[in-house]
């Protein structure tokens, strides 16, 4: 069984509405062969990373920046996964109420430099959370299980 990994700042009901998208994606029956372990990013470790065949991020962007929780994460992960992740897929949500590029470009700054692969584009959400952004999150969430190393999937 692979192991993928959900790392996220939700403090908010939007970011937290987009969490629950994305794990309904990532859990969706239809994907088999994935465990998905949830971790706030405040709670990540070392360990957890290692561990883990796949990732995905969420954050609120605060003050056209990633969480500082997330940040957090990073801080204290990433030199001792630094070369044991390279290639692993990874996906990314961000919620902001104006702007999410400079929290989307300071994270994928960050796993370009791990060397982590993406599967999918960002979803990048501005202001309310409706149908279509929680369809696009449900997807992502699919999309990096499959890619995780999903045994069977039957669209």
């Amino acid at each position: 069984m692979k192991t993928l990994l959900v790392v996220h700042h939700s403090p908010s009901p939007a970011t937290h509405e987009l969490l629950d998208a994305v794990l309904a994606g990532a859990r969706d029956p239809e994907i088999e062969g994935v465990d998905v372990r949830v971790v706030p990013a405040l709670a990540a470790t070392v360990p957890d990373v290692l561990g883990a065949d796949g990732y995905l991020f969420g954050t609120p962007a605060n003050f056209g920046y990633m969480s500082g929780a997330l940040k957090y994460f990073f801080d204290t992960t990433y030199y001792q996964v630094l070369g044991a992740v390279v290639s692993r897929p990874y996906g990314l949500w961000v919620h902001g109420n104006n702007d999410t590029t400079g929290a989307v470009k300071s994270i994928q700054g960050i796993v370009t430099g791990l060397g982590l692969s993406a599967v999918s584009k960002p979803v990048e959400v501005s202001g309310r959370v409706d149908k279509l952004v929680r369809e696009s999150c449900y997807e992502l969430g699919a999309t990096v299980a499959f890619n995780t190393g999903a045994t069977t999937l039957s669209y």
